[in-house]
């Protein structure tokens, strides 16, 4: 029987231990942590600008619409293929 391909990866150790899914899982949750607090502080950051120095960071914009159509086309993505 196969095993899925995330689960063949060798830990380092003396054992060899497979990765086990709640491994995956913790990592799953803190990439999509860190993607929102990173889209939450260059929000602050464009909100900070504008209003102290009203100064336009398109920069900002672009990193902020770029994680909003990410988000929003994964989301789709994988509403409809599971």
């Amino acid at each position: 029987m196969n095993q899925p391909v995330l689960n063949r990866f060798l830990c380092f150790g003396k054992r060899g231990n497979c990765v086990d899914e709640r491994f995956l899982e913790h990592r799953r949750r803190s990439s999509s942590i860190a993607g929102f607090a990173a889209l939450i502080l260059a929000a602050c950051i464009f909100e900070y600008r504008l209003i102290f120095n009203q100064i336009v960071s398109w920069d900002l914009v672009a990193i902020i619409l770029a994680f909003a159509v990410v988000k929003t086309s994964l989301c789709t993505w994988y509403r409809f293929k599971n």
